[in-house]
């Protein structure tokens, strides 16, 4: 916009109804969303589809540079082939990540963005693919492990083979069971943390997860769960065990006070949704990490990450 015609916007506004200035801002923060949205999201190098670098710019649609490929002669954006593809509203998203950063519920992140609750469902979905990656960092040093369990969970599901718990309850039984499922978490003394879900809990589905993540010369820390003695007899891992039922916590430098810890605040955060479906709970596991790994997170940042190509979403059932 030439000066002079900005000149005389100005003079407008002094004129405007409080309601037409509540609409320009309004229309000004959504503008600034959809900046913030093109500068996080991952730069396009190459075709999604045949992985050629030899592009060029194809117009835009719905406020995205388009470009087109030379080799297969594709056109895409730099969602396409991302958990973000064909996701509408992007001048809220911004919002939304902050909410998502806060924990906020989908109905309050609904009214706050202006969108159906629908809409934020499938935002919070979507954006938590890509948390549900495996973990990448390994864990040296003190390694800490144990279990933690979450009732099994049907929510938002329909004819049921049991009935109805209405939130909350109690297993019956203890450990693993068709009523509970269990979540092994590692973590070190640098707070580099690995979770995931056993559907066993035996010595072999542990290594499963424990030898890929947790260097060959670590020092592993647990209680004395008799599987967890019997995965380090076999796979010759050190392994020191604390007997909480004898009450004992710390044995010289060796305690499983971190992990712990971690698990507390894990429970903690997972109850304020009121229940977590367990075809869900990967997903909120991973957002869990990511937000006590990078506490001071941005939504710049956290869109920028939910946003990579590195895996395909799929459709939510």
């Amino acid at each position: 916009m030439k000066n002079r015609a900005f000149e005389r916007l100005l003079k407008q506004l002094e004129i405007l109804t409080p309601t037409q200035k509540q609409i320009i801002e309004t229309k000004l923060h959504q503008t600034n969303g959809l900046e913030s949205v093109q500068q996080s999201i991952d730069q396009v190098k190459s075709c999604p589809n045949c992985h050629s670098q030899e592009l060029h710019r194809c117009g835009t649609r719905s406020n995205l540079q388009r470009y087109r490929c030379k080799a297969c002669h594709k056109t895409f954006n730099a969602l396409t082939g991302t958990p973000l593809a064909r996701l509408r509203h992007k001048e809220v998203w911004a919002d939304y990540i902050q909410d998502l950063i806060d924990g906020v519920s989908i109905r309050k992140s609904a009214d706050h963005c202006g969108v159906n609750k629908n809409t934020t469902f499938r935002w919070r979905h979507r954006m938590l693919n890509n948390s549900k990656k495996p973990n990448s960092e390994h864990l040296s040093g003190i390694v800490e492990f144990d279990e933690t369990y979450f009732l099994e969970s049907h929510k938002g599901e329909r004819h049921l083979d049991r009935k109805a718990r209405h939130r909350g309850g109690k297993a019956s039984k203890r450990g693993v069971s068709s009523e509970q499922i269990a979540v092994l978490v590692a973590r070190d003394r640098n707070g580099h943390t690995m979770d995931a879900i056993l559907f066993k809990s035996n010595k072999d589905t542990i290594a499963e997860i424990i030898l890929p993540i947790v260097d060959e010369d670590a020092l592993l820390c647990s209680d004395s769960k008799p599987s967890y003695k019997a995965f380090a007899k076999k796979y010759h891992r050190i392994l020191k065990t604390i007997n909480a039922n004898a009450k004992e916590y710390v044995k010289d430098v060796y305690h499983i006070q971190n992990v712990n810890a971690y698990d507390s605040r894990l429970k903690g955060w997972i109850q304020h949704f009121n229940g977590v479906s367990t075809k869900y709970l990967e997903s909120y596991l991973g957002w869990m990490r990511l937000l006590d790994t990078r506490k001071s997170i941005t939504p710049e940042e956290l869109l920028g990450v939910v946003s990579r190509r590195n895996m395909i979403c799929l459709p939510l059932m």
